[in-house]
């Protein structure tokens, strides 16, 4: 029977009514005991890393659960995160980018409705989760929610209310659990390599700027020094305003140093900033990284984590080995 460690940070699924709105009350050992089939499928212990909502989640979040596989991943078979919905994706991604080279699986879930409620999907996630981690096909970041399986870096919470909260964006589903069964996506790959890279560093001044019609370059020139690197939700394809000096407000960010991540506003089919002339001033520009049709979410845990690995000891960002790390995942 395989191992599996259940890494409990909090969330919804977690969550009670304690008079001023729900929040995280319950343990993650209480969590699994709602479940009492998971016993039927693996052998599960518990972590109890945190208790969070998930608003509260941060990158030094990220780090301390990527830390907990580290420290247990020769003891287990695989991993299920139990997390909040509002901020999953951004996790997952997270993960996705800490460890790395196909590992164990590492399953991320959640619900939106306290598992203690009548008709909750908390119950059944928790046991998907526990079959994707047991399977002999999973490997890498995923998650299990709503009955289907996303990869770590393509998830988006799509919906408030609904079971089915995500969505993957510009991938394929990896796969879906149905009647207790796994069933994967016809080119999946076959199962977790023998090692995994992990990494333990984040650089944590990464922002997310959304434009806006009328955005004043104030606003972009306020987050500077808050910030090292500043993903921009552009419009369409990739158009930039030319208007009240925002192109050069941008650009005086790579100017001194800092970094840019182009990526645009619409969920799907990604951007190309050379298309139209509002954008081609960011093409092929030292410092400005192009983010494709990755997701925001992806974008974001992808900056921090490459913006560290290619900083030195003085922190100075070599910008050719953060080309090229960005580009290599």
């Amino acid at each position: 029977m395989k191992r599996v460690l259940v890494i409990a940070t909090g969330g919804t699924i977690a969550s009670a009514e304690e008079g001023s709105g729900l929040a995280p009350a319950l343990t993650g050992e209480q969590l699994v005991a709602f479940v009492p089939e998971v016993a039927q499928v693996c052998h599960v212990e518990v972590a109890q890393v945190m208790n969070v909502d998930s608003t509260n989640m941060r990158p030094e979040g990220w780090l301390t659960i990527a830390g907990e596989v580290r420290r247990s991943y020769d003891d287990f078979d695989g991993f299920v995160v139990l997390h909040g919905t509002d901020t999953l994706a951004y996790t997952a991604a997270g993960l996705s980018y800490l460890v790395q080279g196909r590992p164990k699986p590492i399953v991320l879930t959640g619900s939106q409705l306290p598992i203690g409620d009548p008709g909750t999907d908390g119950k059944r996630n928790l046991l998907d989760a526990v079959l994707v981690a047991c399977d002999d096909a999973a490997a890498g970041v995923m998650v299990a929610f709503g009955g289907k399986v996303i990869s770590g870096t393509a998830a988006r919470k799509v919906r408030t209310r609904s079971f089915e909260a995500f969505d993957s964006l510009n991938v394929p589903d990896l796969g879906y659990v149905h009647d207790g069964r796994v069933t994967w996506a016809v080119d999946a790959e076959a199962g977790a390599v023998s090692s995994a890279r992990f990494y333990d560093a984040l650089n944590p001044r990464v922002a997310v700027l959304k434009l806006t019609p009328g955005m004043d370059a104030l606003v972009v020139d306020a987050l500077r020094p808050a910030c090292d690197a500043l993903v921009v939700e552009a419009f369409g394809l990739g158009g930039i305003p030319e208007y009240d000096g925002i192109t050069e407000t941008l650009l005086a960010w790579v100017d001194a140093g800092k970094t840019l991540v182009m990526t645009t506003q619409c969920p799907y089919e990604g951007a190309d900033l050379s298309v139209y002339e509002v954008g081609r001033a960011f093409c092929d520009r030292p410092g400005v990284l192009m983010g494709g049709s990755a997701t925001t979410e992806a974008l974001l845990a992808k900056t921090m984590w490459a913006l560290a690995q290619a900083a030195d000891p003085d922190g100075v960002v070599d910008r050719e080995k953060l080309a090229e790390l960005f580009a290599s995942c």
